[in-house]
């Protein structure tokens, strides 16, 4: 089960970029019952290295704009670090689990909302971009420091949001940048530092299920290969919008758990 989980994950990750966290470590606290800090450290670490591989794929194919990702490095970077300090300083007790369980609920819903009204930000991010391009593109550098922060404090403590998130974030702020295949290797491979200096926090604190993480990959790595060929020449929208409404169910039974176990 753990092998077929990893495997749909990946699949999923090499398609459309989303996954890694909102998907994993949902499945992991769920499905297979694994202590929260757990499941986020060990996913922060599955999610780095499946995207590893579907960056390789992307790069080979010229779709990564790295002056977006250097952007969203420095806002995402400096946070987790941060954060990654604050949760030294307050670890996070058994009288903390529920609130940690709720915030990845909350992150979950957040980013099934995201992308359901991803189209909608796009459109928007596309009529400032051509009615007032000066402007626009003068807060550009800013606002993707910005939301590559937002995503460092969030993917730190719950592993959700860097692909999801940031997709709507660049389809924002890069609308006519970024095609669809391009913002898929762009948002994977901002995700893959951002994962792995999160986990390695998390690693040092002792949230890393290595058993876990292994059986993970065995059906990730295959499936993201198999994904990242494949994104680019199939329609994005119906998938992103069925996962939208996976993650939004999923966010759901998360919250409900919290409140009435």
């Amino acid at each position: 089960m753990l092998v077929s989980a990893g495997a749909l994950t990946g699949l999923l990750v090499g398609l459309t970029g989303v996954g890694g966290g909102a998907l994993m470590t949902p499945l992991l606290l769920l499905v297979f019952g694994v202590a929260p800090l757990s499941a986020v450290g060990t996913d922060l670490w599955f999610a780095a290295i499946t995207k590893l591989f579907a960056s390789r794929v992307h790069h080979g194919h010229g779709l990564i704009d790295w002056q977006v990702v250097r952007r969203l490095w420095l806002g995402s970077l400096s946070t987790s670090v941060a954060t990654l300090l604050w949760m030294k300083l307050h670890p996070v007790d058994e009288t903390a689990v529920d609130l940690l369980k709720t915030t990845i609920a909350l992150a979950v819903l957040v980013t099934a909302l995201g992308m359901l009204f991803q189209k909608h930000l796009h459109a928007l991010g596309r009529r400032l971009r051509t009615t007032e391009a000066v402007q626009f593109k003068m807060f550009q550098p800013a606002l993707t420091v910005l939301a590559g922060a937002l995503l460092g404090v969030l993917v730190t403590l719950t592993s959700v949001g860097a692909g999801a998130l940031g997709a709507v974030f660049l389809a924002y702020l890069y609308p006519l940048r970024l095609t669809p295949p391009r913002l898929i290797a762009t948002d994977i491979t901002h995700a893959i530092p951002l994962a792995m200096f999160a986990g390695m926090g998390h690693l040092l604190i002792g949230n890393v299920h290595f058993g876990l993480l292994g059986n993970l990959l065995l059906g990730s790595v295959p499936a993201v290969l198999l994904g990242a060929m494949l994104s680019a020449r199939l329609p994005h929208a119906w998938l992103r919008g069925a996962l939208a409404a996976v993650l939004l169910l999923i966010g759901l039974k998360l919250g409900w758990g919290v409140m009435f176990e």
